[in-house]
């Protein structure tokens, strides 16, 4: 019994408010040296979920996964986009560098399939990055999406508003996202696994790409041959 109870506390999902507590949990770097270090010098958790909440999109949000994206998709693996509140601006996206053929962009009809998508998105082998916008998620719903994301190893970030702060969640990291005076972010850490929340820091965002907010056409490219969709 002694041996489990030890066992527990060295894993970083149990938190333990006084002392530090490094993970050896694995990451993708954010891109940005700043909120790396804010973040343990690690970045965004694989096979858990993070979330990024906001009180509107458009402040830079996706600028802000935009390295992740770069590399995922030079990797071969796909990004998955769920419902996001605009169509991506396919044009800008690749001015970036985000392989086309890898992205992928899903809208559902309802909140049980948008549930269902994802978490068989999240356990897909060819997954390397989930982004969703899920709206409203019960506590429950918020559990079965992080044993999706443990099953598949990969990186799911959320968007969600920002009035769920509050609201109990399982995710690894929480990140509270608003508008800078000088087009950049600032990223408050709600909640950190393993370690203290309550790191800030500003990352500039003057040369974002405009990647969502454009009138065009919804057609994105996936990750096949001679179709899209």
């Amino acid at each position: 019994m002694s041996e489990l109870l030890n066992t527990l506390m060295q894993d970083a999902r149990v938190w333990q408010g006084h002392r530090h507590t490094q993970t050896t949990q694995p990451a993708e770097s954010t891109g940005y040296q700043v909120l790396d270090n804010q973040l343990g010098g690690l970045g965004w958790p694989r096979g858990a979920l993070s979330e990024c909440l906001l009180d509107a999109p458009g402040i830079g949000e996706l600028h802000l996964l935009l390295p992740l994206m770069q590399r995922v998709c030079n990797e071969g693996k796909s990004v998955f986009w769920l419902n996001p509140p605009h169509t991506p601006y396919a044009p800008a996206l690749a001015r970036e560098g985000v392989n086309l053929d890898q992205v992928v962009l899903i809208h559902t009809d309802d909140e049980g399939d948008s549930l269902w998508t994802l978490e068989n998105c999240l356990r897909s082998p060819v997954t390397g990055l989930v982004m969703a916008w899920p709206g409203k998620l019960a506590s429950r719903e918020v559990r079965r999406l992080q044993l999706a994301a443990e099953a598949g190893s990969n990186v799911c970030v959320l968007f969600r508003e920002r009035r769920y702060a509050g609201q109990n969640s399982p995710a690894a990291l929480r990140l509270e996202l608003e508008p800078g005076e000088q087009q950049d972010l600032k990223v408050n850490v709600l909640k950190r696994r393993g370690s203290w929340p309550g790191q800030r820091c500003s990352l500039a965002m003057a040369q974002r790409a405009d990647l969502s907010f454009r009138e065009t056409t919804r057609v994105v490219r996936g990750p096949w041959s001679g179709s899209t969709g």
